[in-house]
């Protein structure tokens, strides 16, 4: 990490046939003054064909990405082989995404930049484009060379993160481990602590209805997750749990803690998405969203929005940028608290 006190993200470009170049340019523009001051430094890493496109259907100044503009950075990757259309899943918009992100990597792991934000990609265009990972979150740990990481979502007060994410049920169930667990609850510690948090509070939901109701309705919270529980504030942790998973988000959003872990994917995601999402009554379409998803326990900073692709509104210039610029700030706070630390 450089001894810079302007704290540089690198923002990759998603898949180009989705929203993430509009929301990074309107992001961008949002940014000028704080870019003009000095303050932050910004790479977008993408196509500059891409993001020529993006910037006649948002109306944004597109000078910065021909280079005149201090502040902010264009990485050119390259440009498509051939046609890329709005909302259509293909490899080659995957190549690029998959591309964007190994070079926004490259520049963290040099010391070029403090920490990556990523816009959506298709996790079907990037197993087109050769490239089998289920996400973001596993990719990165994949080009990190990470042993693990944990997928953190926060939207305001709400955090959560995940023991499992992209797996099935049945595979969630088996990889709620002692060992696993134990690494979640530490990662989450230390994330709440580089939020500003001096003794976070963490619930561990449970993974049964009713907490297992006493080995009723299954025994993974009685013979997995209270022992662990046990073992981590016996280790000086403020953990609660197993909690039941039906009240435990309502405990958290009455701030009796400070971050929850879920136990597999759509356990944590609905509660922090049905907060972040704002929905027109009259249409029933979702107008804008708020949210980060934050990667834990890889050797860089890494924040991005909490939606995906949007290849409806894609092209249209109407997604909204406001879940980009909660990432970007998540990623300012969390490389300055790891630069402070000397990680």
């Amino acid at each position: 990490m450089s001894a810079s006190t302007t704290p540089r993200i690198a923002i990759t470009m998603g898949d180009p046939s989705g929203i993430g170049p509009e929301i990074i340019l309107k992001a961008v523009e949002a940014l000028r003054p704080q870019l003009a001051d000095g303050e932050i430094k910004l790479f977008v890493v993408g196509s500059r064909g891409c993001m020529l496109r993006a910037a006649e259907i948002v109306a944004c100044g597109a000078d910065w990405i021909k280079g005149d503009v201090p502040g902010v950075q264009l990485v050119n990757i390259g440009e498509p082989e051939g046609e890329i259309a709005f909302g259509r899943t293909t490899a080659e918009a995957g190549r690029l995404a998959y591309l964007a992100i190994e070079k926004a990597v490259s520049l963290c792991l040099a010391g070029e930049a403090d920490a990556i934000v990523t816009a959506p990609i298709s996790k079907e265009a990037l197993n087109l484009a050769g490239q089998p990972f289920s996400g973001h979150t596993e990719l990165l740990a994949h080009l990190t060379g990470a042993r693990d990481s944990v997928m953190l979502l926060a939207h305001g007060d709400m955090r959560v993160s995940h023991v499992s994410t992209h797996v099935s049920l049945a595979d969630a169930v088996r990889r709620l481990t002692p060992e696993r667990l134990t690494r979640v609850a530490e990662l989450t510690h230390e994330a709440l602590r580089d939020l500003g948090i001096e003794n976070p509070r963490i619930a561990v939901a449970a993974l049964n209805p009713h907490a297992g109701e006493g080995g009723l309705f299954g025994t993974e919270d009685l013979d997995v997750t209270e022992p662990t529980v046990a073992a981590l504030n016996a280790r000086g942790l403020n953990v609660e749990g197993p909690v039941p998973g039906d009240t435990v988000f309502v405990k958290l959003r009455g701030r009796r803690y400070d971050a929850v872990i879920a136990t597999y994917h759509d356990q944590g995601h609905i509660p922090v998405k049905l907060l972040g999402f704002e929905v027109n009554p009259e249409t029933g379409a979702w107008e804008a969203l708020s949210g980060v998803n934050i990667t834990l326990g890889l050797p860089i900073v890494r924040s991005s929005v909490d939606h995906g692709t949007a290849f409806d509104i894609a092209g249209k210039g109407i997604a909204s940028e406001r879940s980009m610029l909660e990432a970007i700030d998540y990623a300012v706070q969390l490389a300055a608290a790891r630069k402070a630390r000397g990680a």
